[in-house]
């Protein structure tokens, strides 16, 4: 059985951190590139960031760049996400996925999601 599950998220105040974990299972791990996409209430879902399946390359949205740090470590089937400076347009729930797409801003075209872990930035 696939299984993504995200943990870390949680309230937060603005200009705080976080770092959320995601654990694969049930797959391939090493062989897929890799995504956070976050959905903000009312709003549609939004591509954060990418990895690829080797670690070698990182891509993000404008709006986290230099603020938003991608890594995994596939010894550990694990996808993490390191948020600095956050703010209250961050507020979302935060989804690991995975894809064999050569598109990662095709959310359409991932194969595995998790069920998500919200952030909540707030004073």
């Amino acid at each position: 059985e696939v299984q993504l599950v995200e943990s870390g998220g949680g309230l937060v105040q603005p200009g705080g951190s976080l770092r959320l974990s995601c654990a694969a299972s049930g797959f391939t791990f090493e062989t897929y590139d890799m995504s956070w996409i976050r959905q903000a209430p009312g709003k549609g879902p939004e591509w954060v960031s990418g990895i690829s399946s080797g670690g070698g390359a990182t891509y993000y949205a404008d709006s986290v760049k230099g603020r938003f740090t991608i890594s995994r470590d596939n010894a550990k089937n694990t996808l993490y996400l390191r948020m600095y400076d956050l703010e209250p347009e961050d507020t979302a729930v935060y989804y690991c996925a995975a894809t064999r797409s050569s598109c990662l801003v095709c959310l359409n075209e991932y194969d595995y999601w998790g069920q998500g872990t919200q952030v909540t930035v707030s004073s």
